[in-house]
């Protein structure tokens, strides 16, 4: 696919059959007549109208997971022919890998090389990983008195309800219902307003891989109807959600309000990047901070936007990065060669600018970037933007911009850079560059952060926990921690 040209590439995304309609016990379903429009970052044109989700809606899609974990197969299957059917999703996403790229890429505006190779490896592999982990679950029975028998078994918990954002929407999807579906639960799936598609496509990949009806539930609409409705919901035990800080506060509060169902949250970030004058290769450290800020046009919420950079090497290390975000490939998503492509919508693109504008009143001086191009395109489209002569004090330095927009923080030691890398609400991921194996080890348990990444960035795969701390959430997606959101604990104790 990505040996095609771009016309070539256009003309099979204009042929794509694109999705409109909630996919609701196993069937495509229309719903109560509303829908909403859903515009290409790329062009700013329609791509198509949504079912819109009210009240109705969500009802009908809880009872259908309800109705399929009280009384249908699923979470009676033996673990071993759930995960045959992971495993057939798995085959199915690698079978329609260049439609569910064109179609990320469509409605959310990522390169289609990252939407092609990136995006849709990490969900096939995820689906993939889970299917091969659904038999391997043990309970436990615990040494005790000589006249009892003890057992501790992991049970599902119920219907779980999967709200996920748009920056990696089929990504994030599945981490939520691959684990949840491994589990034995049931899923109402509800995806961002400005990326649906790829979700729907996905409620029906479950359904041909022998999903049964009510299993795997996709709803959509926006977040104060639709996520309101699932979040306040009595049928719905568990609620995962992906997304800002600010909206993870009002799902906990639905929690409270309802019947206190558990609430898994992975937000926001500010991450820090520490780069000390003994990293083992400066231009590489600094390579991979663009990179790190710039891949998927800054939109990612472990993006590390705060580059901590000791003073006496801190004009080389970001002048190369400068180098780098002047010489970044901005164009089309759908151009094989394309490198940064467009945000996704102008309202969000207007967001990032008051970033931007705030950071030049409050001070800090722009090296590049700051102003949108190819405007000409319709398309919503930002250079990559960087500031040195960072105050931690300043709005660049203490709020999530979730864009392609870099601020750069000069500290003297290293007690001076954990106390800025933590001087923040937020605490999902860190980066440290550095040669000496016991600095390695003593900042990286002093930093506040669900993942650190030592001399490298964004690695890892599906046998390591992915999540926050502090205001960055709690739980844990990826690997086989992430099944324990959607299971609970049982004792039984058996007098002999």
């Amino acid at each position: 696919m990505l040996d095609l040209t771009p016309d070539e590439l256009i003309g099979r995304a204009k042929a794509l059959d694109l999705p409109a309609q909630h996919h609701i016990d196993g069937i495509d379903e229309p719903g109560g007549g509303a829908a909403f429009a859903v515009v290409s970052p790329r062009d700013g044109q329609l791509l198509t109208q949504v079912a819109d989700a009210g009240q109705a809606e969500v009802d009908q899609a809880v009872a259908a997971a309800r109705r399929a974990f009280d009384a249908g197969p699923w979470p009676r299957l033996a673990p071993v022919e759930r995960g045959r059917i992971l495993l057939r999703m798995a085959e199915l996403l690698e079978e329609h890998r260049e439609e569910l790229a064109l179609t990320i890429t469509l409605e959310m505006g990522k390169p289609i090389t990252e939407a092609y190779a990136i995006e849709l490896r990490a969900a096939i592999t995820t689906f993939r990983w889970y299917g091969q982990l659904a038999d391997k679950l043990t309970d436990e029975s615990p040494h005790t008195v000589a006249d009892a028998l003890a057992l501790v078994t992991r049970e599902p918990t119920g219907v779980v309800g999967a709200v996920v954002p748009w920056n990696f929407p089929l990504t994030l999807a599945s981490w939520k219902v691959a684990p949840a579906l491994a589990a034995g639960c049931t899923v109402v799936l509800k995806p961002s307003e400005t990326s649906p598609l790829s979700a729907l496509l996905l409620g029906r990949i479950g359904t041909v891989a022998g999903l049964p009806p009510g299993v795997l539930n996709v709803v959509t609409g926006d977040g104060p109807t639709a996520g309101r409705a699932i979040g306040l919901h009595p049928g719905v035990d568990v609620l995962a959600f992906t997304g800002s800080t600010a909206v993870g506060r009002h799902f906990l509060r639905y929690s409270a309000d309802s019947n206190l169902k558990r609430v898994w949250l992975e937000l926001g970030g500010k991450s820090p990047n520490i780069v000390l004058p003994d990293a083992p290769d400066l231009d590489r450290a600094a390579a991979t901070a663009a990179w790190g800020i710039f891949f998927n046009q800054g939109e990612m919420c472990t993006a590390p936007s705060r580059l901590l950079v000791h003073s006496s090497i801190a004009e080389r290390v970001t002048d190369a990065i400068v180098r780098r975000a002047e010489d970044l490939r901005i164009g089309d998503p759908l151009d094989p060669a394309t490198e940064m492509g467009a945000l996704v919508g102008e309202a969000h693109l207007e967001r990032v600018q008051g970033h931007i504008a705030a950071g030049r009143e409050q001070g800090a001086r722009l090296r590049t970037g700051g102003e949108r191009t190819l405007t000409e395109s319709g398309g919503s489209y930002l250079r990559p933007t960087v500031f040195d002569r960072v105050d931690a004090g300043m709005r660049l330095a203490r709020e999530e911009i979730f864009g392609p927009v870099l601020s750069v923080l000069a500290f003297d030691d290293l007690d001076e850079a954990v106390r800025l890398a933590n001087a923040t609400e937020y605490g999902l991921a860190a980066g440290l560059w550095t040669s000496d194996l016991s600095t390695a080890h003593r900042v990286s348990r002093a930093l506040k952060a669900g993942t650190v990444w030592v001399n490298c960035y964004e690695e890892g795969d599906l046998t390591v926990p992915f999540g926050g701390m502090k205001q960055s959430g709690n739980g844990r997606d990826k690997s086989a921690h992430a099944i324990d959101k959607y299971t609970e604990l049982k004792t039984t104790w058996i007098q002999l």
